[in-house]
């Protein structure tokens, strides 16, 4: 299933996009409007794991894919809520040539 370094970056970079959204609308608003800063703790500990995770990631695949470019238009759609449709999108358009 994850045998390839695509597939792999393309399973990290969802669920770090989907641990950001979390962390977004769901751990912050239990912070500041009920009070419960745990929420923040737990989820942005998975979620700055995850982030660190979906950097290696993306790395390993610009590296194997030579990926110039692209590198850093995904890293920025990383930053920003539901990015991760946008790096889907991204690299789906031009799917690597080189596989593992």
């Amino acid at each position: 299933m994850l045998k390839d370094t695509f597939s792999r970056f393309r399973l990290i970079s969802f669920i770090e996009g989907i641990s950001f959204l979390i962390l977004i609308f769901i751990a912050m608003p239990l912070k500041y409007m009920a009070g419960i800063p745990l929420a923040v703790k737990i989820v942005g500990m998975a979620h700055g794991i995850l982030f660190i995770l979906f950097i290696i990631a993306l790395f390993m695949a610009a590296k194997r894919y030579k990926w110039k470019v692209l590198t850093f238009q995904l890293f920025v759609y990383s930053l920003i809520p539901f990015g991760f449709i946008l790096i889907e999108k991204a690299i789906m358009k031009a799917p690597p040539k080189k596989l593992d």
